[in-house]
C-alpha cells in the first residue's frame, strides 16, 4: 500500500476508518505498553537507570566526531571496511558498487530502520539484485508490498489472518490462523534464502568506539544467519547510534529491551568486530561499516539534538493515544508515532506534508513518560510547530482565528458575549449529550468524531457562582 501519494489528512482519515487496522493496533499496542510497564516496575531503581542511560546517550553525542573516528580507526584495523556516507545517495552507490563488483545475485536482509529511510531496497532491485527481508514483520510487508509502520514491529498494523491470507497467496500455506504453521512457513522459505546470499545487509543499534565493534540485538536469530552465512556483511548505523565502551551497553540493552518489548534482554545480543579471522569457522570474507549522516550532523548541537538520543525501542509509539488510533502508514515517512513525527520533519524535510507530523500529538506527555531515555518528546514537538509557522507553513485561517481567540480572551465583555453564543449554539446543536456536526470551519472536527457538548454553565458563571458560595460561607 502506497501512503505518500495521499496527502496527511487523507491519510489519517483512511486509518481512522479502517476496522481491521485499529483491531491490530488494538491488540498490539496493548501488550506492549503492558508488558513495559510491568519490565520496568520489577526493577529496583528504574528511574536511576533511565538517568544513566540519558547521560551515557548525551555523552556519546557531545563527543560525537572523536568516537566515530576512533571507531573507524578500529574496525579497518580488524580487517573491514568504512564508508562515510553524507546521504542516502551516497549509501546506495557504494552498496551497489560493491555488489556488482563482487558479482553479488542476491541479499538477504536483517531489520534496519536506516536502510528503509534511505530506500535502499528499491535501489538494489532496480540494480537487478535481489533482496529478502529476513526478519519475519519485514518478510511479511515486503510479500505485501507494503513499508513498516512500526519502529520494532514492522507489521503491527496486520492481523494474523490478514498474514495467514498473505501466506496462503505467496508461500502456499494451507489456510491458518494459528501463528506456529505461519512461522513454520516463513522458516521453510527463508532457508534456503540464507544458503544461497552473496550478501548480508544489517542495521546497527550500537557501534563500540573503544572495541570498533558494532551491536546487533534481536529476537529471532535471523540477523546471526544475514551476518554471518553470506561471504560479505555491510551494516548500516546512523552516526547517532555509538557509545564508547561496551560497559556502557549493560544500562542501555536493559532499558532497550524492557521498553521495546518487555523483554530483561533481547534474545541474541551480537558483538561484531570485522570479517572473520583466521581459523574461524563462521563469519563473513569481508565485512564493512557504512557511517550514515543523512541530515544528523545538522541537528547535531541544537534545539533538536535530544532527538538523537532515541534508541529505537518504540515505547512512545505503542504509548501515544495518537498513534494507536491511526498507524505508523498515516505519518507518511520512515519514522512513525511521536519520535517519527520529530525525525521525519529533520530528516526527511522534502516530504510535502513533514511540517504537519508535529500536530499528531494530543501533547499528553505519554510518549516522555515512558521513553528510557527521557526525550522531551512534547517539548520538540512544540518547537516544529512553532518553526513551521515562522516559515509560513500554516492554513489560511489559522492567524485570524488565533488572533480572535486573542481579542476575545482580552476583552472581558467580549469574552462574556461569545461565551453565552456558543452556549446558545451547543444547546441547539447537541443530540443525546455529544455534538456530531458543526458549522465550517468547526466541521473538519466533527468530521472524524464528536464534540463534547458544553456544560450547562459558561465559566464565568460557574466562577460567579463558585465565589458567591465561597463568601456566603
Amino acid at each position: 500500500m502506497s501512503t505518500h501519494t495521499l496527502h496527511f489528512f487523507e491519510r489519517v482519515d483512511t486509518a481512522l476508518h479502517d476496522a481491521t487496522l485499529r483491531t491490530a493496533l488494538d491488540r498490539a499496542t496493548a501488550r506492549f505498553v503492558g508488558n513495559r510497564a510491568r519490565a520496568m516496575s520489577a526493577l529496583s531503581d528504574a528511574d536511576r537507570l533511565r538517568d544513566q542511560a540519558r547521560a551515557l546517550r548525551a555523552h556519546a553525542l557531545s563527543r560525537l566526531d572523536e568516537l566515530l573516528e576512533r571507531l573507524a580507526e578500529r574496525v579497518e584495523a580488524r580487517g573491514g571496511h568504512v564508508c562515510w556516507a553524507s546521504d542516502g545517495e551516497q549509501v546506495k552507490r557504494y552498496i551497489t558498487d560493491l555488489a556488482r563488483s563482487r558479482g553479488v545475485r542476491s541479499i538477504v536482509k536483517s531489520k534496519s530502520m536506516a536502510s528503509e529511510e534511505i530506500h535502499l531496497n528499491e535501489a538494489l532491485e532496480q540494480a537487478g539484485i535481489e533482496v529478502v527481508e529476513t526478519d519475519l514483520g519485514e518478510y511479511i510487508i515486503q510479500i505485501a508490498g507494503e513499508t513498516p509502520s512500526h519502529i520494532i514491529a514492522p507489521a503491527i498494523h496486520k492481523t494474523r489472518e490478514q498474514v495467514g491470507a498473505l501466506f496462503e497467496k505467496h508461500l502456499g500455506m494451507p489456510p491458518t490462523t494459528e501463528v506456529p504453521p505461519m512461522i513454520r512457513t516463513a522458516r521453510q522459505a527463508l532457508r534456503q534464502r540464507f544458503l544461497r546470499a552473496d550478501m548480508g545487509i544489517s542495521g546497527v543499534n550500537f557501534g563500540v568506539a573503544e572495541e570498533g565493534a558494532i551491536v546487533i540485538i534481536e529476537n529471532e536469530g535471523n540477523a546471526r544467519l544475514t551476518t554471518t552465512v553470506p561471504r560479505i556483511h555491510v551494516a548500516i548505523m546512523g552516526i547517532e547510534r555509538i557509545v564508547e565502551r561496551l560497559e556502557d551497553l549493560g544500562v542501555l540493552l536493559q532499558v532497550l529491551a524492557r521498553s521495546a518489548t518487555g523483554q530483561k534482554l533481547s534474545v541474541y545480543t551480537s558483538i561484531i568486530s570485522g570479517p572473520a579471522r583466521p581459523g574461524e569457522a563462521d563469519g563473513p570474507e569481508e565485512f564493512h561499516l557504512v557511517l550514515l549522516d543523512n541530515g544528523r550532523s545538522q541537528i547535531l548541537g541544537g534545539q533538536y539534538a535530544e532527538a538523537l538520543m532515541c534508541i529505537r525501542c518504540g515505547a512512545c509509539l505503542n504509548a501515544c493515544p495518537v498513534y494507536q488510533s491511526i498507524g505508523g502508514h498515516a505519518y507518511g515517512g520512515v519514522y512513525s508515532g511521536p519520535i517519527g513525527a520529530i525525525l521525519t520533519p529533520l530528516l526527511q524535510p522534502d516530504l510535502p506534508d513533514s511540517h504537519l507530523l508535529p500536530h499528531a500529538s494530543s501533547l499528553c506527555g505519554a510518549c516522555q513518560e515512558v521513553c528510557p531515555v527521557r526525550i522531551a518528546i512534547p517539548d520538540l514537538l512544540l518547537r516544529l510547530r512553532a518553526d513551521a509557522v515562522r516559515a509560513g507553513k500554516f492554513h489560511p485561517i489559522e492567524k485570524p482565528a488565533i488572533q480572535g481567540y486573542a481579542t476575545m480572551m482580552n476583552n472581558p465583555a467580549l469574552y462574556r458575549v461569545g461565551g453565552k453564543f456558543a452556549h446558545l449554539g451547543a444547546r441547539l446543536l447537541r443530540r443525546k449529550g455529544r455534538i456530531r456536526r458543526l458549522p465550517p470551519p468547526l466541521h473538519l472536527w466533527t468530521r472524524g468524531r464528536d464534540f463534547p457538548a458544553l456544560p450547562a454553565q459558561t465559566f464565568s458563571e460557574w466562577w460567579e457562582e463558585r465565589e458567591r458560595q465561597r463568601r456566603s460561607g
